[in-house]
């Protein structure tokens, strides 16, 4: 078997169409998105004509189809343009594949097809209030009546919810079962009845990443908007992650690589002791911590990757690449603060936001902790 890791010609190109994107349209635009809070729809829209967001909807549908390593490749690059407006644009992968997973053609014609011709946003809905990783913990339910579902119940910490075209909706069909066949998908459109966006939270970082919460409230879903079976809602759910945690994983890779880069400079101008802080031992061992722990992210995500667009099972590594990269986020915006001292803690330079923008890492689409009990649960039971 080859190994290799070089790109093909194509994938430099996406990847320098994405680097140009993220330093010359979200790079400007960054701080005023983070002091406000105001959705980026303008540079998602942007996005949008350059052919960097919807990334994995088939051809069949008006996508570009693109592979996993490809998404991986334009998701670290918008991470370190602004993993906020990053976010923004990335989070509709999440609630359109479970559809490209389990929906039906005419589905996936009606709510895959509109992101072709314009910028359309979705949300993936599955988190509750009181049920995050806890699955036995949701209370949003689904009832049949006649040729409908009526759903109720609410969901929390939504990304894209007040912004978004329709929900990728998970709800409880047959309490005794649960995640083993007692939970069912729907897509809902947003301008349905009952259908509730609450608030938009204000969180300690990728502000303009808009989060909130969601009531359904006698919400009738056509039997037509059931994605796969009844039943596989959860699987489809969790299905999912195998394809969006690598992205994520690169995301944060791509804000570690921000936070090394301007951690570099500051060091190389920064004087202590009559002499750069570069030159400084100390200084050094940090940030070639930082260029390896990156180095090693990267390649776990790109395996993940590999893995899917080869057709292969990659649930743990995509976990492995998951649980490394939020960490490692999390050490080198942490480090690149201390770099740069009582500098780093001002919001006047731009450490102090890549810190905070790292530490949601560690949370979404599956905590750190989560992750860990993935890989030891596929470490012991994946072949038996």
């Amino acid at each position: 078997m080859s190994v290799a890791f070089t790109l093909s010609e194509e994938q430099e190109a996406l990847r320098s169409l994405a680097h140009d994107f993220a330093a010359n349209e979200m790079r400007p635009v960054a701080p005023h998105h983070d002091r406000t809070g105001d959705y980026p729809i303008e540079v998602m829209q942007k996005a949008h004509a350059l052919g960097l967001m919807n990334t994995h909807i088939p051809a069949e549908y008006g996508g570009i189809e693109l592979g996993a390593l490809d998404g991986m490749l334009i998701a670290e690059e918008l991470a370190w343009g602004c993993s906020g407006i990053g976010t923004a644009i990335e989070a509709n992968g999440l609630a359109q594949q479970p559809v490209i997973l389990g929906g039906s053609d005419a589905l996936k014609r009606k709510y895959l097809g509109m992101f072709a011709e314009r910028c359309g946003i979705c949300a993936y809905a599955v988190t509750e209030p009181g049920a995050g990783s806890d699955v036995q913990g949701m209370k949003t339910s689904a009832v049949k009546q006649g040729d409908k579902w009526v759903i109720n119940g609410s969901k929390m910490w939504i990304t894209n919810a007040g912004h978004a075209d329709w929900y990728f909706v998970v709800a409880v069909t047959d309490p005794q079962r649960l995640a083993k066949g007692g939970m069912t998908a729907f897509v809902v459109e947003k301008d349905w009845p009952g259908v509730l966006p609450g608030k938009k939270e204000y969180n300690m970082g990728q502000r303009c990443s808009d989060t909130r919460g969601i009531t359904f409230d006698n919400v009738e879903v056509p039997e037509a908007n059931v994605v796969g079976q009844v039943g596989d809602g959860w699987k489809l759910a969790m299905a999912a992650f195998d394809y969006t945690r690598p992205s994520v994983s690169s995301a944060a890779v791509g804000v570690a690589r921000a936070a090394m880069e301007h951690a570099v400079d500051y060091a190389l101008e920064r004087k202590a002791f009559g002499v750069p802080i570069a030159q400084h031992g100390a200084i050094q061992t940090m940030l070639a911590d930082m260029a390896m722990e990156i180095e090693a992210g990267r390649l776990l995500c790109w395996k993940a990757a590999w893995l899917k667009d080869n057709g292969q099972r990659n649930t743990r590594e995509a976990a492995y690449a998951k649980a490394f990269c939020a960490d490692l986020v999390m050490k080198t915006t942490t480090n690149a603060v201390q770099i740069f001292g009582g500098y780093g803690y001002s919001n006047e330079y731009p450490v102090e936001k890549l810190m905070r923008d790292a530490k949601i890492f560690q949370i979404y689409e599956g905590t750190s902790q989560i992750q860990r009990l993935i890989i030891a649960r596929e470490m012991m039971f994946r072949n038996k």
